[in-house]
This record gives structure tokens, sequence and C-alpha cells, in this order.
């Protein structure tokens, strides 16, 4: 089925940049998760990221995506590795945070697509990483407040243990889906 089927969006020439390091062992489970480097969200998300894209555009600044919708047997995966909450959704408890394609990890990049500085890197399960975390350069603090400024203007949550992760309103309220990479793929 098309990605349009299961109302998930490529996000794909959009013009945010990608570092989906799920899709390398580059990342906490040191296996490769996705099968190719993609990003998916639900079009009511991919709508919202887009105009945090344009408002930081116009700012001389831009977005790096590290992960949107996960398949719910890549969240089992990564609970079965790491049974805390704060840092990975268990899947048994409400399925998932980005099973549902509302849920995008991102961080920001200056004009030539420098990644600016923020408290930690992605995937940081350390109290660091937290939104309140207070011990940090005046950059990163001011860095993470810009984007959390941004995104909850267009509508994003913030994650609280998380400074990359931000969820659409109403996230609860969207399908949990187990739909593989694969299946989203175009057809050639």
């Amino acid at each position: 089925m098309p990605v349009d089927t299961y109302h998930l969006v490529d996000l794909a020439d959009k013009g945010i940049l990608f570092d989906i390091r799920y899709a390398t062992p580059d990342n906490f489970t040191h296996c490769q998760l996705y099968p190719f480097a993609k990003a998916y969200l639900y079009k009511d998300a991919t709508v919202q990221l887009l105009r945090v894209h344009e408002d930081l555009r116009s700012r001389g600044l831009g977005l790096k995506v590290f992960d949107a919708y996960r398949p719910l047997s890549v969240q089992q995966k990564m609970w079965d590795l790491i049974h805390d909450e704060r840092y990975v959704s268990n899947p048994a408890v409400n399925g998932g945070r980005h099973t549902r394609g509302t849920a995008v990890d991102i961080t920001l990049v200056d004009g030539q697509e420098n990644t600016l500085d923020m408290p930690t890197d992605f995937d940081n399960f350390t109290d660091k990483a937290h939104q309140d975390y207070s011990d940090l350069s005046e950059s990163q603090k001011n860095n993470r407040a810009l984007l959390r400024e941004v995104m909850e203007k267009h509508g994003f949550e913030p994650y609280p243990f998380e400074w990359w992760h931000f969820d659409l309103k109403g996230w609860q309220n969207y399908p949990v889906l187990d739909v593989d990479f694969i299946a989203l793929a175009p057809k050639l």
C-alpha cells in the first residue's frame, strides 16, 4: 500500500536534513533497525513540522531529523534492550509515541547545515538530556530553548526527558501502527 494509505508522509524533499541513525548500527542498539534512511510523519504532524521549518528558515536556521515514525515491532526491540520508560516507550503500556507517526526527534542546524550546540547528542539516556537540566552552557540552554519555543508555537509538545523529542498535541488519539518501512516505500 502507498504511504498515503497509512496517512504517513515521506519527509524527503521537504528541505529538512536527516541523520536517521536507526538505519545504521550507529545508535544505542548497535543494530540497523530500519532498512533505509527515511522519516515519515502523519499528515497533520508533517504540516506543523513544515511550519516549524519555515519559521526557522526565516531566522537563518533549519531542522535535522533523527527519527519520526517507528514501527511497533522496532519499538518492541528497543524496549527489550532499555527498560526505562523515560527514554524508551513501553509498547505494552501505550503502544509507544513514535509508533503513531506524530513524534519527531530533531535538532537545529545553522545556515551552513552545521548542528547547533545542544545539551547532549541524540539518544543520550542521562539527566543532561532532560528538558529541565540546567548545568549547561548558555549556548546549549539558548539553543534548546529556541527549539522548544518554535516547536510549541507550531503545535508540538516537548518530552520532559529528551530535549530532541516532540509530540504533536493529541498524539494519543492517533492509531498505533506496525507498518514496515519496506511497505511504505514507493514501488518503482
